[in-house]
């Protein structure tokens, strides 16, 4: 860490509390303050006093409320800062803010597909209908990428346990997602293996895929098959076949579609990775290229300094309804809003999902948001789209490859191993566990502490550009693809 790191950071002006950047032992004197107590990397100090039910200021929002006085140079945690969310809300429409001016291009080599989109590999998917024909997938996957080494990219197979015992919403969701990611351009070929009895009927789910994509498709009922692996094992021969001819060419950020995700969030995410991840937002949107922000739930308490950038009031209704009907989801099972963070984001220093929200958020930068898509959809709108999905990382991460992001962005302050369909590229938000785990974390966004924000920009970028090019992820280099399906009705 550089000598002139500094010890603390005030995130806005008006913020009433200051995040320590090292570990702050008691008497250390900080921005005018004199420490109560000791502050781990990650956590807050007080800067002003506050009475109990005082509102605490960071990022210039609220972040809850204080369930005891507080002085200056305390420790600011759970033990005197409670969370202030309650249910549904009424949003109303205040002053739009500017979006930030961000442009400059950029080139990438990728693949462009037939109906325009492009792709950041060259991939053949497998995807079950249903969990019963799932590790028949993998046989077949396995067995494919031995026979053809890297004529492509790769060759894929998804399992999930789903696709049978489900009924209405439930099973649309899952034929959703899975249509999703069949269309998703990273998948220039894709087989849809199905059992034949399951509920997920694999017609159905073929008729769900959008139509410019069904070209690329081939489908196989196991049942139906005589020997299903050796049917297989035909059909993706074939894919391989039509898509190994395929090249990289120069691309533009305008032909990216980047999907936005934290997961595992510290005190730092939202000081360096986050925002590392919407000025880059803001850049791919000012060419016309696409971000896909989703975690509903941990929106929770910043949604109206999203909501204010909807581009018309279609936006902004279709935003609004999108986080009560999250919040309904909650209180139907009985359950409060705000039952988040994590006790990893907690230990990280997170104390109220209005502070992981508020920090969460950064990673949508200032692009207006122009689109909702609904779980399973796809965005197609130039811009910022506000995803339908929850906070889980693997459920989120398969929405965002349903979407059609073709690289999705990984913040996380405490670290995973877990990748997705799409390259998942891991941004560290401290040099910790960045040194720690360097075969799990692709960029330390703690560089904009050392260097400033358009040192770690320009470095982020040109990562990024290389990841988009074909230079493999560390979560690829070590196998880890897979992905999660929303489950929310009963199982039969």
């Amino acid at each position: 860490m550089s000598q002139a790191f500094p010890a603390v950071l005030r995130v806005h002006a008006e913020d009433s509390v200051a995040v320590a950047l090292r570990p702050l032992e008691a008497g250390e004197q900080v921005l005018g303050v004199t420490l109560q107590q000791p502050v781990a990397a990650g956590h807050k100090l007080a800067l002003a006093a506050h009475g109990e039910g005082d509102a605490v200021i960071k990022y210039g929002l609220p972040i809850g409320r204080t369930t005891r006085p507080i002085e200056p140079g305390d420790h600011v945690h759970t033990h005197n800062l409670a969370t202030a969310l309650g249910g549904e809300q009424a949003y109303t429409p205040t002053e739009r803010r500017s979006g930030r001016a961000a442009g400059g291009e950029a080139t990438w080599q990728g693949y462009r597909r037939a109906d325009g989109q492009a792709a950041t590999r060259n991939e053949v998917w497998i995807l079950p209908t249903v969990g019963c024909v799932g590790l028949t997938a993998e046989e077949i996957a396995r067995a494919a990428r031995l026979r053809h080494g890297d004529r492509i990219d790769g060759i894929h197979a998804f399992s999930h346990p789903h696709g049978c015992s489900q009924l209405g919403d439930d099973l649309a969701g899952t034929r959703a997602l899975l249509a999703g990611l069949a269309a998703n351009p990273n998948a220039g070929g894709v087989l849809l293996l199905g059992l034949g009895c399951e509920s997920n009927q694999i017609d159905a789910l073929l008729a769900a895929v959008p139509e410019a994509a069904r070209g690329k498709v081939r489908v196989l009922s196991s049942q139906s098959a005589g020997d299903e692996l050796a049917a297989g094992a035909s059909l993706v021969d074939e894919l391989v076949e039509a898509i190994a001819p395929a090249r990289r060419e120069p691309l533009s950020l305008a032909d990216l579609v980047i999907g936005l995700k934290c997961g595992g969030s510290d005190g730092l995410s939202g000081l360096t990775a986050n925002p590392l991840l919407g000025r880059l937002a803001d850049r791919v949107c000012a060419v016309g290229g696409r971000a896909v922000l989703t975690e509903i739930p941990e929106i929770f308490g910043a949604e109206q300094a999203l909501l204010d950038r909807a581009a018309d009031r279609t936006v902004f209704e279709s935003a609004a309804a999108l986080v009560n009907r999250f919040k309904r989801y909650y209180l139907d099972q009985g359950l409060p809003v705000s039952e988040n963070p994590s006790p990893g984001n907690l230990a990280g220093g997170i104390t109220t999902l209005e502070e992981k929200s508020a920090g969460a958020v950064q990673k949508a930068g200032q692009a207006r948001l122009t689109s909702v898509v609904d779980y399973g959809g796809q965005a197609q709108v130039p811009g910022l789209a506000l995803l339908e999905a929850p906070g889980n990382d693997a459920v989120s991460s398969s929405a965002l490859a349903a979407a059609g992001a073709t690289l999705v962005l990984f913040t996380t302050g405490r670290g995973t191993p877990l990748g997705f369909p799409v390259p998942t590229v891991k941004v560290a938000s401290n040099h910790g566990l960045a040194q720690a785990k360097p075969h799990w974390i692709d960029f330390d966004a703690a560089l904009a502490l050392d260097a400033g924000a358009d040192a770690a920009d320009a470095a982020f970028l040109r990562q990024l550009l290389s990841i988009a090019s074909g230079q493999r992820t560390m979560a690829e280099r070590a196998g880890q693809r897979a992905i999660a399906i929303w489950k929310r009705g009963v199982t039969l």
